[in-house]
C-alpha cells in the first residue's frame, strides 16, 4: 500500500501527526485554530490524541529554535476528522486510513504484536535473571564460608580470621583487626590481666570463647594462659558484618 501520510507505530496503537495531517488535507485555517475546532467535535486528549512539543527552526531563517506544538492523533480520530473535511482529499486519506486499520487488525498484525511483546518479556526476564546470576555468583564465596563454618564446631585464632577477611577482600590484619575489635566494643580495651579478653556483650552473643592452657614452668610452679578465639558463630558475624561493604 503506498503511504500517503507517515504512521507512527512506536506506540501500543499506530498514530499520525496532526500537522502533517493538516498539511495532507490542505486546510487554509492556521493549525491551532483548525486543530481547537476539531477538538470540539467531541475528540479527548490522551484518549483520541497526545499533545506533543518539538523545537523547530524559525520561518525567518535564524537559528534560534523555537518549540511547536503537535498531537499524536489516533487512526479512528484522524478518519473522522477526513470525513468532517468533504473533500476529495479529505476522501482519499479517510479511505487510507481505513486500509491501515485493517492491516493492524488483521490476524497476522495481532499475532505479530503478541511474539513482539512475548519477546521482549523474555528479554527482561533473562536481564533479571543474569543479575540474579551475577549477585548469587559474587556472594557465594561467602555463603560457602558461612555454610562450611556452621557445620564445624572449630574456633580460630583473631589472626587466622584477619586472614579469611583478607581472602574476602577486607584490607586488614591481625593488629588492625585486634584494634578495630577493642574499638567497636568486642574485646577489652584497658590495659591488664583482661586486656584482649572478649567483653560480657561478646561473650553473651557467642562470639568468641576463652582456650586456656597450663603451662609449667622450669621451676615447677605453673601458670594459665588464657587465649582468646573465635567461634563458629562469630566467624560468620564477623565476615558478614566487614564484608559487608567489600
Amino acid at each position: 500500500m503506498n503511504e500517503i501520510i507517515n504512521i507512527n507505530y512506536s506506540s501500543d496503537r499506530p498514530t499520525v501527526l496532526g500537522r502533517e495531517l493538516h498539511d495532507m488535507l490542505e486546510v487554509k485555517t492556521p493549525y491551532a485554530k483548525w486543530f481547537s475546532r476539531m477538538c470540539e467535535y467531541g475528540f479527548s486528549e490522551n484518549v483520541d490524541y497526545m499533545t506533543v512539543v518539538k523545537n523547530v527552526l524559525r520561518v525567518d531563517g535564524t537559528e534560534m529554535p523555537q518549540t511547536q506544538t503537535d498531537h499524536q492523533l489516533t487512526i479512528p480520530m484522524a478518519k473522522e476528522i477526513c470525513m468532517l473535511q468533504r473533500t476529495e482529499r479529505g476522501k482519499e486519506c479517510r479511505q487510507y486510513f481505513i486500509r491501515i486499520e485493517e492491516e493492524w487488525n488483521s490476524p497476522d498484525a495481532i499475532m505479530q504484536r503478541a511474539l513482539q511483546i512475548a519477546n521482549s518479556r523474555v528479554e527482561k526476564l533473562r536481564g533479571e535473571n543474569q543479575i540474579l546470576l551475577e549477585q548469587n555468583t559474587a556472594m557465594q564465596p561467602k555463603a560457602l564460608f558461612a555454610d562450611s563454618v556452621c557445620a564445624s564446631s572449630t574456633s580460630i585464632l583473631i589472626g587466622e580470621l584477619a586472614k579469611i577477611l583478607k581472602q574476602n577482600g577486607v584490607a586488614t590484619g591481625q593488629n588492625k583487626l585486634f584494634a578495630w575489635m577493642r574499638d567497636n566494643g568486642y574485646l577489652i580495651r584497658r590495659k591488664g590481666a583482661d586486656y584482649n579478653m572478649p567483653t560480657q556483650r561478646s561473650m553473651e552473643m557467642q562470639l568468641f570463647e576463652i582456650k586456656e592452657t597450663v603451662v609449667t614452668h622450669a621451676d615447677g610452679h605453673t601458670s594459665i594462659n588464657k587465649t582468646t578465639k573465635v567461634t563458629g558463630k562469630g566467624q560468620v558475624y564477623f565476615v558478614n558484618k566487614l564484608c559487608a561493604g567489600v
